[in-house]
């Protein structure tokens, strides 16, 4: 038999409500959903990081897209950097 270990994490009311009912919906304890999901969304990460890709949920790509479509702001010594360069200062 394998030797199991405590985990304790604490959460808000709203956090442990959520996690209640969805247990419920799949009508398991809260310690088994969490184990099935928890485990399961780190194993998709270590095996993203050892395939080297980035997984992002849609919101996660959503952002990631606005902040790269989003002009930079340069800050002053970028712009007098630019200007040396450009043969203007």
């Amino acid at each position: 038999m394998q030797k199991t270990s405590s985990l304790m994490v604490r959460l808000d009311e709203q956090s442990k409500a959520t996690l209640n009912a969805a247990a419920e919906l799949r009508r398991i304890s809260v310690s088994d959903y969490v184990r099935s999901v928890v485990v399961g969304q780190a194993e998709r990460e270590l095996a993203a990081a050892e395939a080297q890709t980035i997984a992002m949920t849609a919101e996660e790509q959503l952002q990631f897209w606005n902040a790269l479509a989003k002009p930079p702001k340069l800050s002053k010594a970028q712009k007098e950097l630019g200007a040396m360069m450009r043969g203007e200062a």
